[in-house]
């Protein structure tokens, strides 16, 4: 497969060059100064994917293009921003950026409650607590009805947590939640935000009233509209799994394992309208057989993220190493090989590790421990050819 590495323009501090050096051939990028649901200009594209080509490497993956709200839930403003959708593609694809990792989320992308969990070795990864996450559902978001999602036992541990838990502690618990997971990502808060938790509540309450039908056809109609556009230009749309695939806060989560792929594949039935095939995310959910998906899934997949997950007997769940795991990542390298030796994939969620902690890097997007991950999956791919 294409070996990628997701990068975050040209303020990122990784830079191309050090990317050239450790084997990346393909950058996975977006327009990060754009705000969501704005047109990208062939423009600014152009000057991207040049700055990129001039580093040696070439721009194989958007990831992404930010599906906005008004898109998910069915707000007035839906076709307007469709309309500046299709305009975007059409302007990647004239540029021949013709793969677009994307996910139809609500609110809220993938979900941690511990950005920096320690490991016996001294580096840190990211971690999901479900009873911290529980806690920051009812007693920090207060979300209606939300104690109707947790059984008497669960919601007597957070009566207890909520006696020993310190302001601190909660700070964090929302700033990891809703802001530093989220606003690097085009996402709704960023950094800064006065009161992210009101900002998140309002948020929340767009989506009254949605349930899984209708998210689903609300993706459908998205889909129909800009399949024309790519067809015109060769543009593969590559769905992410929700991460974690399970539902949330009430809301509505449409890919999170088999049955929910094969509805959205089906719905729109071309091939333009693929995956992206996500080991880490499906891996979380217990529901799902990794490999045996891939091998379903493999003929309309079209981008892959190399990570695995493993679930721990309480429900929480950690990110594995590269070569361990519930992702089977070895498994799915032989898969995926089989099936496009071009295919994109990239690693995803490295380790902190060595100097990689005080770099002020994203959360999830170190250098050294991605490293580390590409070189371990570099060898598995070279094994299997």
């Amino acid at each position: 497969m294409e070996k990628t590495w997701r990068w975050f323009g040209k303020k990122d501090r990784i830079t191309l060059q050090m990317l050239r050096q450790i084997g990346v051939e393909g950058i996975v990028t977006a327009l990060h100064d754009v705000p969501n649901g704005e047109v990208w200009t062939s423009e600014a594209i152009h000057d991207l994917k040049t700055y990129i080509e001039d580093a040696g490497l070439r721009w194989s993956v958007v990831e992404s293009l930010p599906v906005s709200e008004a898109i998910k839930y069915g707000g007035d403003e839906r076709d307007r921003l469709i309309d500046n959708y299709i305009v975007s593609l059409g302007n990647l694809g004239k540029a021949g950026v013709k793969t677009v990792c994307y996910n139809f989320m609500p609110v809220i992308d993938w979900i941690r409650t511990d950005l920096n969990y320690k490991l016996a070795d001294g580096s840190t990864t990211l971690f999901f607590d479900k009873e911290k996450f529980a806690y920051f559902d009812v007693f920090i978001l207060k979300r209606k009805n939300a104690g109707k999602d947790y059984s008497k036992a669960e919601l007597d541990r957070l009566g207890e947590l909520d006696r020993s838990i310190t302001e601190a502690e909660k700070e964090r618990l929302i700033d990891t939640v809703i802001v530093k997971t989220q606003g690097f990502i085009n996402g709704n808060i960023k950094e800064g935000d006065r009161n992210p938790v009101a900002i998140f509540n309002r948020l929340l309450s767009l989506y009254d009233g949605t349930g899984k039908d209708r998210l689903r056809e609300h993706l459908r109609y998205f889909l129909t509209r800009i399949m024309p556009v790519c067809e015109e230009y060769g543009i593969n749309m590559c769905i992410h799994p929700d991460d974690p695939p399970r539902q949330m806060l009430g809301l509505p989560r449409i890919v999170t394992d088999t049955e929910d792929i094969q509805w959205i594949l089906d719905a729109v039935d071309n091939p333009h309208n693929g995956l992206t095939f996500c080991a880490g995310s499906l891996s979380s959910g217990a529901q799902n057989d990794v490999p045996a998906m891939a091998r379903r899934f493999a003929g309309r997949t079209r981008f892959v993220h190399l990570r695995s997950a493993d679930i721990l007997p309480n429900g929480d769940f950690i990110e594995a190493p590269h070569l361990e795991g519930r992702g089977r990542l070895i498994e799915l390298v032989r898969i995926f090989e089989k099936e496009d030796p071009l295919l994109p994939m990239r690693v995803d969620h490295g380790r902190l590790m060595l100097d990689d902690a005080d770099k002020g890097y994203n959360p999830g997007y170190s250098f050294h421990g991605r490293m580390y991950a590409l070189a371990q999956i570099d060898g598995v791919m070279a094994a299997v050819k």
